[in-house]
């Protein structure tokens, strides 16, 4: 099999320039083609980190992500998005999706939930929240509980 292969994602959006800022910062590069009603990101240094599972509220897409190979990487991006005027959550040792992880959550202007993260440690449970009585990881499909674009 060819392994020149690429994921693609097509995301509708309201506002083409706002987006197209956000995911300048999410996707750490320039859009390759711009045009009235549609902005590309040919990205070559993101591999992939496909998951799927049965949790969650809602089935179909639970939020997308970038996992980052270090809290200082990591750091730079929240940095870039709060340079930008894009509040997120911030989660230290996080329990989510059988790894603990540092994460910064953001949500498009779209409200489309992003999870920036860096996952340290292997864990044996999927996920809890901070009373460690329910799955608490991964599963809010909106921005309530989040973070905010402007």
């Amino acid at each position: 099999m060819d392994k020149n292969r690429r994921l693609h994602i097509h995301i509708s959006v309201e506002d083409l320039k706002k987006s197209m800022a956000f995911y300048s910062i999410q996707l750490g590069a320039k859009p390759t083609k711009i045009k009235e009603d549609y902005v590309q990101w040919l990205v070559d240094d993101l591999s992939l980190n496909f998951a799927i599972s049965t949790r969650g509220y809602d089935k179909g897409l639970n939020h997308l992500g970038i996992q980052y190979e270090s809290d200082a990487a990591l750091l730079e991006a929240q940095h870039m998005f709060e340079i930008a005027g894009i509040r997120g959550k911030i989660e230290d040792g996080a329990t989510c999706c059988y790894k603990e992880s540092n994460k910064y959550w953001v949500s498009d202007p779209t409200n489309i939930i992003w999870e920036n993260y860096h996952s340290m440690n292997d864990i044996e449970v999927f996920g809890l929240d901070a009373k460690n009585t329910q799955d608490g990881c991964c599963i809010s499909k909106t921005n309530d509980a989040c973070c905010s674009s402007t």
